[in-house]
């Protein structure tokens, strides 16, 4: 604790991250950031736009980069992204600012900041290209935990001989998220397919009766091939659970 003290009296480290090192969170204008998630899980804390003003989402932001030296943002549309990285640019002006206008994600990093590297690979796999919002949530959180991401899209059932051609790849992955919308029967067919976890994640395409992802996640449910199901839309959910496979395999 003294060295900690010392460290933000001579400069060293800001207010914040001297609360996350003795507290494990640091207060922001918006709430409180979780700092130490990622040491007690191995999931990055992640912060979700929905909700929070963009100046909320830009402080939390600024929490994150100055205890973890990185933020992860989900549902971030162009004028969050806009705020967050103004916020940065005043604050911490060296820090590295990407964002998935497709996904809405958001990802920041200090200099400094290592990412983990893991030797394994998450697929990730869309039935269409209207799934491909929360699987590129997905593709970026387990690529943020340190797993190599093989994106394979636009391969679902109504053309299933798209699949076969892509065969080699999956079975090449260590774990598989599988995102399909309408009926959601990509992730059965490929379950059936290959010898790695598959985890279902259904999307809210489609129309008519269960059209907003509820027939997708029944069927996921009611899969005769055996795999896991997060709920719709919940990409960032399917990508920490294969991050974790992947830290498991990859022997983190």
């Amino acid at each position: 604790m003294r060295d900690t003290l010392d460290r933000v009296a001579a400069g060293e480290l800001s207010p914040a991250a001297a609360e996350a090192k003795l507290r494990g969170y640091a207060t922001a204008e918006a709430g409180r950031f979780d700092a130490a998630r990622e040491d007690r899980t191995g999931i990055p804390e992640g912060i979700i736009a929905d909700g929070k003003t963009d100046a909320e989402v830009a402080a939390l932001a600024l929490t994150a980069v100055e205890t973890t030296g990185r933020a992860l943002v989900t549902r971030a549309g162009e004028l969050t992204a806009s705020a967050v990285r103004e916020a940065l640019a005043a604050e911490r002006p060296a820090a590295a600012v990407g964002h998935d206008s497709r996904a809405g994600t958001l990802v920041a990093h200090d200099p400094e900041f290592e990412r983990p590297d893991v030797d394994a690979t998450v697929g990730v796999v869309t039935a269409g290209t209207s799934d491909a919002v929360p699987a590129g949530e997905a593709a970026v959180v387990a690529r943020e935990m340190g797993a190599t991401v093989d994106r394979v899209d636009d391969v679902g059932v109504a053309g299933i001989h798209r699949l076969f051609d892509a065969l080699d790849d999956l079975r090449a992955a260590d774990v598989l998220v599988v995102a399909a919308g309408r009926e959601g029967a990509l992730p059965t067919v490929v379950a059936g397919l290959v010898d790695a976890p598959v985890i279902g994640l259904p999307v809210s395409t489609g129309y008519g009766h269960g059209g907003d992802g509820e027939a997708a996640l029944l069927g996921m449910l009611q899969s005769c091939t055996p795999l896991s199901v997060v709920n719709i839309d919940a990409g960032f959910v399917a990508g920490a659970q294969a991050g974790l496979v992947a830290r498991a395999v990859g022997g983190q």
